[in-house]
């Protein structure tokens, strides 16, 4: 009996990448599954296809499993409303949801446009906003629920020239915990993920030299979509009911938890501060605390290059 027993799933981005194997492994666990996938490409540039998800659910079938597609993108609320329907008159019920959907528009931000930034905000941010307002009701009134969003070390440690994109993934993490506070009276969860794998994202990032192509070779077959996608589908198991409102990180066989934001250093000063008194007192105290701009090797990741959007 597969973790996912009796329970429906929907994967969004289910047609490529992490998303596919999150939909491919939930089936394997026993669970009926909702593929979802705009068939479009990395960076928008085609026009959208039913193929890819379809191909993914077909391959469920095909291997005795249950699963329907869906081409719909995640960044309509009326369209994810209608994957929830489809869940519902399918397999009647939904369970869980894992969010993988995403596009990149990479480029340093003095040279952004607006159009780069809107895009990049609607799939990740509004994308992630819609599937949890289309769901959560339905989850709270079931008294059974569970989110698996996800967020990257693009945001949580920075990565030059992906403004849009980190923002977005942290503004995820945020809503995620968020999710997890308010639905808790209701066992309804809400978990994220930053995930390091070799998937046409890590592609889509340019090699400039042959150290960072060797790089990329050790990656492809160290750190796979297959180790992220098992953690994501296992977080949405009922056996994973104690765990919520956590950041993880996967990469290769390395499963994290990261910490979150709280305080470190406080400088209190009854009497007032002035602009001088936090010049020459708060600042030195507080800055052997300080973080660098350095963003340091990925997790479990052979020191990959700089640039690798999770």
């Amino acid at each position: 009996m597969g973790a996912l027993e009796g329970r429906v799933v929907l994967v969004t981005g289910g047609g490529n990448g992490i998303g596919r194997d999150c939909a491919l492994i939930a089936a394997q666990e026993g669970a009926k599954v909702i593929v979802n996938d705009l068939g479009g490409g990395l960076k928008g540039e085609d026009e959208g296809s039913a193929g890819p998800a379809e191909a993914v659910a077909a391959e469920i079938r095909a291997r005795g499993g249950e699963a329907v597609s869906n081409s719909d993108s995640v960044t309509s609320l009326k369209a994810v409303e209608g994957m929830v329907e489809q869940a519902m008159d399918t397999f009647g019920g939904l369970h869980a949801v894992i969010n993988p959907a995403g596009i990149l528009r990479d480029v340093m931000f003095h040279k952004m446009t607006e159009a780069e930034w809107d895009a990049v905000i609607e799939v990740h941010m509004r994308g992630s906003f819609n599937v949890a307002r289309a769901t959560i009701e339905h989850f709270r009134n079931q008294n059974d629920g569970a989110y698996m969003f996800f967020t990257s070390t693009s945001g949580l440690f920075g990565n030059i020239g992906q403004a849009n994109y980190g923002a977005a993934k942290m503004g995820i993490a945020g809503l995620s915990r968020i999710i997890a506070m308010e639905g808790a009276r209701n066992n309804v969860r809400s978990n994220c993920v930053a995930p390091v794998a070799w998937t046409r994202m890590t592609q889509s990032v340019p090699v400039k030299d042959e150290a960072a192509a060797a790089r990329r070779a050790v990656m492809a077959e160290k750190v796979r979509a297959d180790q992220p996608a098992r953690f994501s589908v296992a977080m949405v198991s009922p056996a994973a009911a104690h765990v919520s409102g956590q950041i993880f990180g996967s990469s290769g066989e390395n499963i994290i938890l990261y910490s979150q934001p709280r305080p470190i250093v406080t400088c209190t000063k009854e009497e007032g501060w002035t602009v001088q008194t936090i010049l020459d007192e708060a600042v030195p105290e507080m800055a052997p605390k300080f973080f660098d701009l350095n963003r340091g090797p990925l997790p479990g990741a052979q020191n990959t290059a700089q640039k690798q959007p999770a």
